[in-house]
């Protein structure tokens, strides 16, 4: 079995004479969840875009070497956006998720119903299978799209900023739920602004600055002072617990500090 995912080499993306992204390298295997960090205007969107093939770029992404029905079949992706334009109801918009496997003639593991009624009852969403997605709250909403995510079943998730909006007993939920999947033997490439989130759930992390990837490694190797200093401008505790790297954001350090 294959376990690399997604192979990243060089992949650059150009805006006039700007680089959205520069020279972006990294692969991802089977088993791991990989956190995308960096300030807003870092690149995250855009690197993630790219490597889907759903912006130009220069440089190789392994995904866009993929006929469009094989790439929907190996990833899922979570955009920021998550607008819904017709009043259907979660159910239906859940059960769009599987529309790669059934558009090709592919053999559902479980009949669509009950995939969706099981991942519906696992993002807690059951009692609002039958509502219109245009009448959720953004953090309702946000947990619908999750659930249209995972009901794909793909051996490699992107999700963009999967996070925005949840509370934070729903934040672990999620969390829990795509570290779950990367320990299943899947692939996760998740960008996250909370470093608590990232310390704790993810088992490597890419920092990004200015379109490049500065740090790549384990949360305690990039999580250092200095890369939060240089990064994020900010100076931060860090405790290893039972439960995990806890990171607690506790003061500014000052531009390039």
């Amino acid at each position: 079995m294959d376990q690399e995912l997604l192979t990243i080499d060089a992949l650059t993306v150009r805006e006039g004479s700007r680089d959205l992204v520069a020279e972006a390298s990294f692969s991802l295997a089977r088993g791991e969840c990989v956190g995308l960090i960096g300030p807003n205007g870092a690149g995250k969107t855009t690197l993630m875009r790219a490597a889907l093939g759903l912006q130009r770029a220069q440089g190789l992404s392994s995904l866009t070497l993929l006929p469009p029905e094989e790439r929907a079949r190996q990833v899922a992706f979570l955009p920021q956006n998550r607008d819904v334009a017709w009043p259907v109801s979660v159910r239906d918009l859940v059960s769009l998720g599987l529309l790669p496997a059934r558009g090709i003639g592919l053999h559902v593991p479980q009949t669509v119903a009950e995939r969706v009624e099981a991942i519906l009852a696992e993002m807690e969403l059951t009692a609002l299978a039958d509502r219109a997605a245009t009448s959720l709250s953004g953090g309702e909403l946000a947990r619908v799209m999750m659930a249209r995510l995972l009901v794909q079943d793909t051996p490699l998730v992107i999700a963009d900023e999967p996070a925005a909006s949840l509370d934070p007993a729903q934040q672990i939920a999620l969390m829990d739920r795509l570290r779950s999947v990367a320990d299943a033997g899947r692939g996760v490439l998740v960008s996250l602004h909370d470093l608590g989130l990232a310390a704790r759930y993810c088992t490597r992390l890419l920092a990004m600055k200015a379109g490049r990837i500065v740090a790549d490694g384990a949360p305690m190797d990039v999580l250092t002072p200095e890369v939060l200093a240089d990064v994020f401008q900010i100076r931060a505790q860090m405790i290893d617990t039972s439960d995990g790297l806890i990171l607690h954001p506790v003061a500014l350090t000052g531009r390039g500090g």
